[in-house]
């Protein structure tokens, strides 16, 4: 049977994407594009040398085990490497203007510096508090924050330039660049970092065309050895901002030195800014920061109050974490106002504190998934007793029912496998994987069975709503 090398890769990503999870996916393996397939060996293209990197160590087995299933024993998988390239419109573009002329250090004015104080040290404008050591790694940034400490670690000397870190509001996208930038400074003491808001960037231009100080601002700029710019969208529109801002990245980046920036979407969705810019910014890494997942959240809850020395009873670790999904930056705020309000009101930390602070931050408080619930949800569906669920009985109605209720217990608590068993008159975790594969496998062959687990779990989920 001829395939090609499309059809080859569709097939691999099946596989691929029954054994990683949708985050892992649409990270590591939606940008990998399929370029040839000769006799047994398929050639995928990767966005740079750290997806080969990571692809190789953390993914090669399932790689394997894709490629062998559909080409044979003897399949080999092969990468190529994109490397972009400038066009020759922008190469054109930018050929056009020459960069303004370098000048020596001490005729520099410094936008940063306050009016009348001569001084010319860079204040990196970095907040101390932003360090990796306090940035949870998860699922949901992981690709970031590698790539992140790579950058720290060699600035300039990575692929990852510019390193691009895009999110919603709250994922934190600031947290990270600023802990690059103090990793870097921790490393290299000698290094001139620099973090500046866009808009600051734009009210600092802005500020040298009415001083007639457009030299001294780009030349300041260049001098930077790791730049960081935050919230890079908000340049969207501004022509001549854009057009300095250009110069001073090709400066920077043909010089070896490091940009990091950040911004609420990817660069091809930054409506408003110049195409040029917006194929520079594509030229390195870019990692999207989506929201943490529960057990995230949780471990964000414990380091924060671990640092503010404040114990939480585990089960207000779990509801803060629950009711609090989309928002690290609201997570934080809630755990400020919960401590506020113990020390103010003198009152203990607990679920009932706890309630009366989230109300602030949320219109609807979530109760906790529970095994129990499940349970009795899955019993109600299938017209049974929970006890029969949790008895030895090995009837095929009971046993599917009884599997099932451990399926949604893995993929709706945060309970562990053995915890999942003991639920289930003390069956061990092996049970538990063995009846989420049979679930999984059963809702691939039979569609009924499929929309009855959907329909059980849409219940669930609209159950724990106040």
């Amino acid at each position: 049977m001829n395939f090609n090398h499309d059809t080859v890769w569709k097939k691999c990503l099946n596989t691929i994407q029954q054994n990683v999870n949708a985050q892992s996916y649409k990270t590591w393996f939606e940008p990998v594009k399929p370029v040839k397939l000769a006799e047994q060996v398929l050639t995928i293209q990767v966005p740079n040398k750290f997806f080969y990197e990571w692809l190789e160590e953390h993914y090669v087995n399932l790689l394997k085990k894709a490629i062998r299933q559909e080409l044979g024993d003897q399949a080999r998988l092969e990468y190529q490497i994109l490397i972009a390239k400038q066009s020759d419109e922008e190469t054109k573009r930018s050929e056009t203007k020459a960069p303004p002329k370098m000048v020596s250090s001490d005729q520099i004015k410094n936008p940063f510096v306050i009016p009348g104080i001569k001084k010319l040290k860079i204040d990196s404008q970095l907040n101390p508090q932003y360090l990796f050591q306090n940035f949870i790694e998860g699922d949901c940034n992981r690709l970031g924050r590698s790539a992140g400490l790579a950058v720290a670690k060699k600035p300039g000397g990575t692929a990852f330039n510019p390193l691009f870190i895009f999110g919603k509001v709250g994922l934190g996208k600031t947290h990270l660049a600023h802990a690059i930038g103090n990793d870097a400074r921790v490393r290299n003491p000698d290094l001139a970092v620099l973090y500046v808001p866009a808009e600051k960037f734009t009210n600092q231009f802005i500020d040298s065309l009415k001083n007639n100080a457009v030299n001294d601002f780009v030349n300041f700029y260049q001098m930077i050895d790791v730049l960081i710019v935050d919230d890079i969208q908000f340049l969207a529109n501004k022509q001549k901002t854009q057009d300095i801002f250009f110069h001073i990245f090709n400066q920077l980046h043909q010089g070896g030195k490091q940009l990091i920036l950040t911004s609420d979407r990817p660069p091809k969705d930054l409506d408003g800014m110049e195409e040029r810019l917006i194929s520079r910014f594509k030229w390195g890494l870019s990692a999207d920061l989506q929201a943490p997942d529960l057990e995230t959240r949780m471990a964000i809850v414990g380091t924060r109050m671990d640092r503010e020395g404040v114990a939480l009873p585990p089960e207000v670790i779990e509801f803060i974490s629950y009711n609090i999904k989309n928002n690290i930056r609201e997570l934080e705020g809630v755990l400020i106002s919960l401590v506020a309000q113990s020390s103010l009101n003198r009152r203990e930390i607990d679920i009932d504190l706890a309630k009366d602070v989230i109300k602030n931050f949320v219109s609807e408080i979530t109760k906790e998934v529970t095994v129990g619930l499940i349970q009795e949800m899955v019993a109600d569906h299938y017209e049974l007793t929970v006890e029969k669920l949790q008895g030895k009985t090995r009837k095929r109605s009971i046993v599917i029912a009884r599997q099932l209720s451990m399926y949604l217990a893995k993929n709706l608590t945060n309970k562990s496998l053995k915890s999942i068993g003991d639920n289930f008159g003390g069956r061990d975790h092996s049970t538990v994987i063995y009846s989420c594969k049979a679930v999984r496998d059963l809702m691939d062959t039979d569609t009924i069975f499929k929309s009855s687990v959907q329909e059980i779990e849409k219940k669930i989920r609209m159950s724990v709503h106040d």
